[in-house]
């Protein structure tokens, strides 16, 4: 009897997790599609199917949601990080990093966040596992960003965190969604325009 009971906690968690991995799926998409601000909690009910109550079991308020979903994606960044080979040189590295964002983005998976909402950006400083994800995913980016410049593949007079917060920008990149939009390029070639003019700038050459 013991062991029948623990059979079915099991299940139960296993359906639990699987609910709101759901629910994690359907804010990203909602993130990414209308942004924190447009997203309302009666969405994602509905696009998961189940009451708003049910909702509230899991996250307790919108910002959790939302920063759930970032927490997904910053695991996903931090497991892209450790597939990368580490005898790359420190500019592909980057443009690895790149290219995996922009995709991302490309199939509407990356959190569309507003930089200035303080309550979303409370909650994100206080969840830990976002905060640690950011920290590794930074400091790995950085030791590639500075190793670049010491090679001279990236300009050596930007100060690294420029360089990273200008890479970290590709994430909210407004060209990408214009360019898919005017439908004259395929995904690959948005990923290759964006590529380039972000490491190779806009000067001839």
């Amino acid at each position: 009897m013991g062991s029948h009971n623990t059979v079915k906690t099991s299940f139960k968690e296993q359906m639990l997790l699987a609910r709101e991995d759901a629910i994690i799926q359907a804010v990203n998409r909602l993130l990414a599609e209308k942004g924190f601000d447009a997203m309302t909690v009666d969405q994602v009910a509905a696009d998961v199917g189940i009451a708003k109550a049910s909702l509230y079991k899991h996250f307790s308020s919108k910002e959790d949601l939302a920063a759930a979903a970032m927490v997904w994606v910053m695991r996903r960044a931090q497991a892209l990080l450790m597939t990368l080979p580490p005898e790359a040189a420190p500019i592909d590295q980057l443009r690895a990093i790149v290219r995996w964002t922009v995709e991302l983005k490309l199939a509407g998976e990356m959190p569309s966040l507003p930089s200035q909402n303080s309550s979303l950006r409370a909650t994100l400083i206080a969840n830990k596992d976002y905060m640690d994800g950011l920290m590794q995913v930074s400091d790995s980016l950085g030791a590639w960003i500075e190793a670049a410049q010491a090679q001279g593949n990236l300009n050596p007079k930007l100060p690294a965190i420029a360089v990273l917060y200008t890479l970290y920008a590709r994430a909210c990149d407004p060209v990408i969604e214009f360019l898919k939009m005017g439908q004259q390029h395929t995904d690959p070639e948005i990923v290759e325009l964006v590529l380039s003019t972000c490491f190779d700038g806009l000067v001839a050459r």
